[in-house]
């Protein structure tokens, strides 16, 4: 018998059974079900489990949160259950049927910036830091920045500049490889589509305003534009797509004695010429499109509702998936403006669930049973991971999880309207300051009502049983 034994026969029978699973995995934290059908799993029974923290369904995929031992009780259900666990990736193919349209495009946009996450956080603390550098004019150094001061700083700073570019200015190459990655196709040819959108041959994308004349291949009969799309989200995701479906399609109709030569040939030179003529023109214009107008809402005389009511929302649209489409959004709006308005509310948003639970601590200090589950999730909710926060606490007794929405809805509100800028996606909890590039004094003020105002509500809705969904631990 093993250590979660019982647990993982109750949870089990509770779920349905060996025949309601069509596939079974599990990632860091949590059991990830694709059921036959999700109506029979008994959700109360299952939260009464002891080793489980709480259940959620997203992306099609019914999940159990078990915490850190989830490999050991992951062991225990494939013994009692008899069924043998699949990879994520087959997990997420299997979920599928699970999804309608809407929830299968986030879940394909969640799978392309996933891998990127890690470098764009990177990039976004590099830039953070160097425009400490070389943006902020101190009074102690005589109203200088620090580089015009100190030739090892300004050494630092130029070194940083080369990950920074590697990072935002090639980011087509990560986008259209990380298609190739999700769509099961030849990984290397969507790194050479990506450099074929990003090389030195062509125009930068951020010179293309001021240039007096934009060079061209010139055929004779007609030229293209030889336009670089740095750090363009739309363009690369649309070339991508075009070079894995037209892979995909080649496939099927050359032989397989010839495949290997003709395959990477006609799917890769076609969509090169196709993005430079028409994907690339087309997906600027979007792209551009798309940063302006959620641009015109962040400076516009509204732009404080506009920061209440992302602030508020932003909880639930990471339930729904919908969150995904923010990381392309930021993007584009760091590549045309130079900066993202949107994510310091996200990071303010994650930071103002993790409060909601520390209100429960607090409501419940001494309870050891609690402590084990309760704490563990705020301190992974301030580093900017909020699933174990926000389903295995807040959304189970509901009051929290309104206090923090309120809470993120007052902080995003202070910071649109004190233009709290940050130069990157970065660490998406209080370590987020450091991605700040204008008005880190104001974040930290919105940071400390995300703190303050969560749980001092979730104090005032429990105490008054205001939002009650069930009683407190």
């Amino acid at each position: 018998m093993g250590k979660y034994s019982k647990d993982a026969a109750e949870l089990l029978n509770a779920i349905g059974g060996s025949d309601n699973i069509s596939a079974v995995t599990h990632c860091v934290t949590r059991m990830r079900f694709v059921l036959q059908d999700p109506e029979k799993a008994n959700i109360p029974e299952i939260e009464k489990i002891s080793a489980v923290k709480g259940t959620f369904t997203q992306s099609g995929q019914f999940q159990v949160i078990i915490g850190n031992d989830v490999p050991e009780f992951y062991n225990d259900f494939v013994k009692v259950s008899g069924k043998e666990g699949v990879s994520k990736d087959q997990a997420k193919v299997a979920a599928k049927q699970n999804m309608n349209v809407i929830q299968r495009i986030m879940a394909t946009l969640a799978e392309i910036f996933t891998p990127l996450i890690p470098a764009l956080v990177v990039g976004g603390l590099i830039l953070g830091f160097r425009n400490v550098l070389e943006g902020i004019q101190f009074d102690a150094l005589d109203g200088q920045t620090i580089v015009q001061v100190s030739q090892f700083w300004q050494g630092v700073n130029d070194f940083l500049w080369l990950p920074g570019e590697a990072i935002f200015h090639f980011l087509p190459v990560g986008i259209t490889w990380s298609i190739a990655r999700k769509m099961g196709t030849t990984q290397i040819l969507g790194i050479i589509l990506g450099i074929c959108l990003v090389s030195p041959q062509l125009l930068n994308a951020y010179g293309v305003s001021g240039a007096t004349e934009i060079p061209q291949w010139d055929f004779g009969f007609f030229a293209i534009d030889k336009i670089g799309y740095q750090a363009q989200v739309i363009p690369a995701m649309m070339a991508g797509f075009l070079l894995s479906y037209l892979e995909i399609w080649l496939r099927k109709v050359i032989p397989n004695a010839i495949s290997m030569i003709l395959v990477p040939l006609f799917s890769l030179l076609p969509t090169i010429f196709i993005a430079h003529t028409v994907l690339g023109p087309i997906g600027w214009k979007i792209g551009s499109a798309i940063s302006t107008v959620v641009n015109a809402g962040l400076t516009s005389s509204l732009n404080w509702l506009f920061g209440a009511v992302f602030g508020f929302f932003y909880a639930p649209l990471v339930i729904t998936g919908l969150h995904h489409m923010t990381n392309a959004i930021d993007l584009q709006l760091i590549a045309d403006f130079n900066g993202t308005n949107l994510w310091p509310m996200i990071a303010l948003s994650n930071i103002a669930q993790g409060s909601a639970v520390l209100g429960i601590i607090l409501i419940n200090r001494g309870n050891k049973e609690e402590e084990q589950v309760s704490i563990p999730a705020m301190i992974s909710c301030y580093l900017g991971v909020t699933e174990p926060a926000m389903f295995g606490i807040n959304l189970k007794y509901m009051y929290p999880f309104i206090a923090g929405m309120v809470g993120s809805g007052l902080a995003g509100m202070v910071a649109i309207f004190t233009g709290v800028q940050a130069s990157s996606i970065g660490v998406g909890g209080l370590p987020g300051i450091l991605s700040i590039k204008t008005g880190t004094l104001s974040f930290a003020l919105c940071m400390l009502i995300a703190i303050v105002v969560p749980v001092v509500l979730t104090y005032v809705f429990n105490k008054y049983r205001v939002f009650a969904k069930k009683e407190a631990f």
